[in-house]
């Protein structure tokens, strides 16, 4: 039996009454067992970590990125979302081999991790996602994982992505009885269709079947670009959201990035269905895709989580960038009170929690949760004084003062120091196979 305690903390539990508890974290055998006061170990096989001048709280939940991108960082600035696609990021994705797909991933994954993520939803490219499943169970990082499905024959996808619809189909089935549920659980799957203008109406009617009779998510995009909304139109005669609806997409096992040009019908779509929408405010202002309504989804009753998206269009992955962007960017429109910050960092926690699949797993932190928990410093000169835990976090907070970080009750990161990959090697490999890629 292995005991942690994350040791005197001001503790956010991100619990329905938002409570602001002082002391300690401690988990069993991964299991969290206490939250607040201070706790006693029972056995010898125990680690204390000193958490003074920190806030305690759960992980960061990211429920978009796209991992195998981290190597095009820099290289496709200054673009809109179909140009973007078409001239860098498919081109991209076409050349990466299993060994630059390693790179990216594990690239990836060290940033999350030290930067406080301790879950994403990560859609891969078309191939090498046992690859990108292997780097992220070295990290320690909790991943739900999906291969980009792209099966439509689309002149303007490199010949590297294209694929048929049975050997997609196939290669998801494969891949969910090879990882989804391993590493004890911490592993799991999601089918990604990357969006309904790369696959034909036969994949996406399969995929809505096969989740549910698999019971593993969906993630996809939707919804981002207006030339994207009116190509989807021009095709199908109608709008995004309800084209996945019709194909039998959506659910609450559907996750759904971007969804910015939405109209009313779409909107009351994916409140009714409990779909769960990822918000990616930095991807969005960079791309010039325009800007989600998020007080209006919440307002509408659907479900909403925080994502970076991916490197390219970023460039980081930093969830606290995205969770700050998030607070404010709603203000200007629909008043100072749009997204307080108690509110914006359940988002950035309980919403991604609920958006893979995992509210009753992690993003709080509670008994019998697993002990997925970050300790972030408050003594960074941004930081103070701190005059409210929340306010630090979601106005004030960077990835660079997360001090400790713990996945499972298992220590990822000590001191600011990440303990499962080396990270001088994670970047001299991803400097050789970006230049290999660009040369």
């Amino acid at each position: 039996m292995s005991e942690l305690i994350f040791r005197n903390g001001t503790i956010l539990t991100i619990d329905p009454d938002h409570r602001v508890l002082a002391g300690d974290v401690a988990c069993i055998d991964g299991v969290i067992v206490q939250v607040g006061g201070t706790y006693r170990p029972t056995t010898s096989d125990y680690q204390i970590i000193d958490c003074a001048d920190t806030i305690v709280m759960p992980g960061l939940v990211q429920a978009h990125v796209h991992t195998c991108q981290t190597l095009a960082r820099g290289r496709a600035d200054d673009m809109e979302l179909l140009d973007w696609l078409r001239t860098v990021i498919w081109p991209y994705e076409a050349r990466l081999d299993e060994d630059a797909a390693t790179a990216s991933a594990e690239l990836a994954c060290a940033e999350l991790l030290l930067g406080g993520t301790t879950a994403i939803l990560d859609m891969g490219t078309v191939h090498h996602t046992d690859a990108i499943f292997a780097a992220a169970e070295r990290s320690g990082i909790r991943a739900t994982i999906g291969k980009a499905m792209m099966d439509l024959p689309d002149p303007q996808i490199p010949a590297g992505l294209r694929e048929s619809t049975a050997s997609s189909l196939d290669e998801s089935a494969r891949l969910i009885k090879r990882w989804h549920g391993a590493a004890s659980g911490r592993l799991g799957y999601a089918y990604a269709p990357r969006f309904v203008l790369s696959c034909t109406d036969e994949l996406l009617r399969e995929v809505g079947v096969q989740a549910r009779a698999q019971g593993v998510r969906i993630h996809t995009h939707a919804s981002e670009n207006p030339g994207e909304v009116a190509l989807v139109r021009q095709r199908f005669g109608k709008d995004n959201i309800v084209v996945l609806d019709e194909l039998g997409l959506l659910g609450p096992h559907a996750c759904i990035a971007h969804c910015i040009h939405l109209t009313e019908t779409e909107k009351h779509l994916l409140a009714s269905s409990g779909a769960h929408v990822c918000h990616c405010p930095s991807s969005n202002l960079k791309l010039a895709s325009g800007i989600c309504p998020l007080p209006e989804l919440i307002a509408a009753g659907v479900a909403v989580a925080l994502g970076a998206d991916g490197a390219p269009c970023n460039n980081n992955l930093d969830g606290f960038l995205e969770l700050r962007l998030a607070a404010l960017l709603h203000k200007h429109r629909v008043g100072p009170r749009a997204l307080p910050a108690p509110e914006v960092v359940r988002l950035a926690t309980m919403g991604g929690a609920a958006a893979l699949g995992l509210a009753s797993t992690v993003g709080s932190l509670e008994v019998g949760k697993r002990g997925d928990v970050i300790a972030v410093d408050l003594s960074a000169l941004h930081s103070v004084p701190t005059g409210s835990p929340w306010s630090a976090i979601a106005y004030a907070a960077k990835a660079c003062d997360v001090r400790h970080v713990a996945v499972d009750g298992r220590i990822v990161v000590r001191d600011r120091t990440l303990l499962t990959l080396e990270v001088p090697k994670v970047r001299n490999h991803a400097k050789k196979a970006a230049f290999r890629l660009f040369p």
